[in-house]
């Protein structure tokens, strides 16, 4: 049966309160389904690439509220199988919670480049890519990693001759992790353990590099 709150409603759209007065009303916002063809097609030789290995048929479309500037938000994200319903129950609470989420839309709006994305402090998952400057596949490529609110929680680590580097893009002063300011994650706030609570670590705690956006249900 099609969802009517799909096509009645746009991610970014903003909701008003009266219309989520009840945990029900809230409720029906949150949902998942699969990859349609209308979606493929936004998708398709952006996150979802000519090499891809992920299957179609193994992704779903995710529908969230989240507290953006303007109050709820709807939001969208695309996902593996394996870890959808976790994220939809992860998004609850973190939407009962009120805690702030800036954006929530495909990275296709911005043609599946990460830094773009990032820099626009754009929460994502699915992105059909390497890791930058190696081979190997980044948990975004299997659907299963999530960044949060990125440019506020930079990717940093050390490079050559022990400068500090920061990714995106003039997300520098955010990393510092002792200053105070909107969309950090830090250990032990609700984020951190939302996403615990269901598997996933948080590159808060890596030891070599710190990626402080970033949740996956691997260690990369």
């Amino acid at each position: 049966m099609e969802n009517q709150y799909l096509e009645k409603y746009k991610a970014g759209d903003i909701i008003a309160l009266k219309n989520l007065e009840s945990e029900e009303n809230a409720d029906k916002f949150f949902f998942e389904d699969q990859i349609r063809d209308e979606l493929y097609q936004r998708m398709k030789g952006k996150s979802f690439k000519k090499d891809c290995t992920v299957p179609r048929e193994e992704l779903r479309y995710l529908r969230v509220l989240h507290w953006g500037k303007e109050g709820p938000t709807v939001g969208e994200m695309v996902c593996h199988q394996s870890v959808s319903q976790s994220l939809l129950e992860i998004f609850r609470e973190l939407f009962r919670e009120k805690y702030p989420i800036e954006r929530m839309r495909l990275i296709d709006d911005y043609d599946a480049d990460d830094e773009r994305s990032m820099a626009d402090n754009n929460s994502s998952c699915f992105n059909f890519r390497r890791v930058p400057g190696k081979e190997k596949l980044s948990c975004h490529s299997l659907g299963i990693a999530v960044d949060i609110n990125p440019f506020y929680n930079p990717y940093i680590r050390t490079g050559k001759e022990g400068k500090i580097l920061c990714s995106p893009e003039g997300s520098e002063p955010y990393g510092d992790r002792e200053s105070e300011f909107l969309y950090k994650i830090e250990e032990g706030d609700i984020c951190v353990r939302a996403f615990a609570n269901h598997g996933f670590q948080w590159g808060g705690n890596w030891t070599t590099c710190k990626d402080y956006q970033h949740f996956s249900t691997t260690g990369g």
